[in-house]
């Protein structure tokens, strides 16, 4: 056997064949610039890890939020009510709760700014974790049947994530959401604001309790319809890479 430069190895008369290694370069290798399927399926599940991350973050720093604004609010409520027992709910103390429930509102919407947006980054990680599964699948589509979360990324693979075994109304999802917590927790505070600014001015009981019962349900109302309003805007602007196919007719 003889070789020359820059060539592969001839077999001599007579001699065994020679094996050469499998480089993957051969006739039946996949296409120049191809990524083979392992290689794929490490870098999607790189990415999918980052997005767990980066939502259990957001999910946890939300809630710090929340506890935070709760327990100023609660502190300075203490502290109002224990000031108006120490002054005999005179005067000062209509002026001193205004200026603390002023304080208490604008912790409160700066709260729920940020629990709006967590919502929304909420969505954006889910909906990206849903493209990803169905890239998943587009690698081994028998491991389709064994994912329970969606892998659809629109609006019924969404729904599919938050909840697997699907029948829970959209009320019940929002109800229990910390956003409209947070909405009503506000509503409660601008409420309380708006009846002891009416008490400073001069208004009677009554007149101050309606009036500040119809802010309050007034912002609750407001904040959930612009808060439905962004929500649908986002899923009006997103354009799904595998929409979830349609049922099977009759």
């Amino acid at each position: 056997m003889s070789t020359d430069a820059g060539s592969t190895p001839r077999q001599q008369d007579g001699a065994p064949p020679v094996q050469l290694p499998d480089t993957g370069a051969g006739p039946a290798a996949a296409p120049a610039g191809a990524v083979p399927a392992a290689v794929r399926a490490q870098l999607l599940a790189t990415e999918h890890w980052g997005l767990l991350a980066s939502r259990s973050t957001a999910q946890s720093e939300v809630l710090t939020r929340i506890s935070m604004f709760l327990t100023f609010t609660s502190a300075s409520v203490v502290s109002v009510a224990l000031v108006g027992q120490a002054t005999k709910f005179s005067e000062p103390f209509f002026l001193l709760a205004a200026t603390v429930l002023c304080i208490d509102v604008a912790m409160g919407l700066l709260t729920q700014v940020r629990v709006i947006n967590v919502a929304h980054e909420d969505l954006m990680y889910v909906t990206a974790m849903n493209r990803l599964r169905g890239a998943y699948v587009d690698l081994d589509p028998g491991v389709a049947p064994y994912l329970m979360a969606g892998y659809h990324d629109d609006q019924a693979g969404m729904d599919t994530t938050y909840y697997f075994f699907g029948g829970r109304s959209k009320f019940s999802h929002v109800a229990g959401s910390s956003m409209l917590f947070i909405i009503t927790a506000n509503g409660a505070l601008l409420g309380m604001l708006a009846g002891v600014l009416l008490a400073v001015l001069g208004a009677g009981t009554i007149t101050s309790f309606l009036a500040g019962a119809a802010v309050g349900l007034a912002f609750i109302a407001w904040s959930s319809v612009s808060g439905a309003r962004s929500y649908q805007g986002i899923l009006r602007r997103h354009t799904p890479l595998s929409p979830t196919p349609a049922a099977p007719g009759p």
